[in-house]
């Protein structure tokens, strides 16, 4: 149960940013007022809700228990009908309440590699971006594509995009790990079915201040882009070769004919891998509460299959299954397997928080 305490102390934090906002003069201030005001509306609506139930069920009770045969048995059905509505209401509250990621509303790198299984994984890996870059045209977010290494048959031996808007890491972590499709390959001659992978990485796209990264720590390559078959592109040292010197972690960028814009790229990309380590770090020393849980984000955790025989997609971590498989590839379904998943890990968290109060 949710003490009250809690709730009032939600209601005056919210009713104090509202009287901040109101005398408010910098636009910093007036952003961060109005970030928080958003964050706790809905949260500090279902509290007050909450609150005045409670306050009616203490006022029916002693009704139902006076003299007034009439009025008690009025005030009796009202306090029934509260009654059940209170449990639900106070769950509903407590998941609005579960800490947040702070990483959610990030925009993100997607990376999508081709694992076992040759060409096919590789025309799976292309059928995986698509249906990304279609679901995220559907919530309104943009899609720049950072490298592209290709291979035939519009696959993708590995993909990296940057996906940009509202939330996008809130919905996107889900999609991280090893995706496994199971269907007749374009290039197999005697209709045999294949089982083939690729793994998808999101990787939150950190602030600035997130995460500082010293030039002292950095060594800078450049050398000129290359094709296929190892020639060479272009005839200006364009291409970029990024190592973090601490950590080991290389990124190269040649998709640009600009050594200023590859080395952009390679630098958000270094950023978000660093970014996204430190972040592995902080959730192993977390582990023992959150290990198994839907939102982990393992890479190499086998999370979904994709069977086109059967037009069956199946999500091993929460065992669901439908059957709409070309919707979902096409980008169009994947949202109710991603709420299904939030849903959980909501759910999970808040049974973790529950064994630790």
């Amino acid at each position: 149960m949710i003490p009250q305490e809690k709730l009032d102390a939600l209601v005056a934090k919210f009713e104090k940013i509202e009287a901040a906002m109101s005398t408010a003069s910098g636009s910093d201030e007036i952003i961060k007022l109005s970030k928080e005001h958003g964050e706790l509306k809905d949260v500090v609506e279902k509290a007050r809700v909450l609150s005045s139930i409670r306050k009616q069920l203490v006022e029916l009770e002693e009704l139902s228990e006076g003299d007034d045969k009439e009025m008690a048995e009025m005030a009796y059905d009202e306090l029934q009908d509260l009654k059940e509505q209170e449990p639900g209401l106070e769950h509903e509250l407590q998941l609005m309440l579960l800490p947040k990621d702070k990483a959610d509303d990030s925009s993100v790198i997607l990376e999508v590699r081709a694992g076992t299984g040759g060409d096919e994984a590789a025309i799976f890996a292309g059928d995986l971006f698509r249906m990304y870059q279609r679901y995220a045209q559907l919530e309104g977010w943009k899609v720049e594509v950072l490298s592209a290494s290709e291979s035939d048959m519009n696959g993708y031996k590995e993909i990296q995009a940057n996906v940009s808007g509202d939330g996008v890491f809130a919905k996107m972590k889900y999609e991280a790990g090893v995706h496994r499709v199971q269907r007749v390959p374009a290039t197999e001659t005697q209709g045999r079915v294949h089982t083939s992978a690729a793994t998808v990485a999101v990787l939150p796209e950190p602030e600035e201040v997130d995460i500082e990264i010293n030039e002292a720590d950095l060594r800078i390559d450049v050398f000129r882009a290359s094709g296929p078959g190892g020639q060479s592109v272009n005839t200006t040292d364009s291409a970029v070769r990024i190592t973090h010197i601490p950590t080991g972690v290389v990124v190269s960028q040649q998709d640009e004919k600009s050594q200023h814009k590859n080395r952009a790229k390679a630098m958000k990309i270094l950023r978000a891998r660093l970014y996204e380590a430190e972040r592995a770090r902080a959730d192993a020393e977390r582990a023992a509460a959150r290990k198994g849980m839907v939102g982990s984000g393992d890479r190499s955790e086998r999370i979904r299959t994709y069977n086109f025989p059967q037009s069956r997609v199946t999500d091993h971590r929460i065992g669901l299954t439908v059957h709409n498989l070309d919707e979902v590839i096409r980008g169009d379904g994947l949202d109710p397997i991603i709420e299904e998943l939030r849903a959980q890990d909501r759910a999970d968290r808040l049974a973790a928080m529950q064994e630790d109060a």
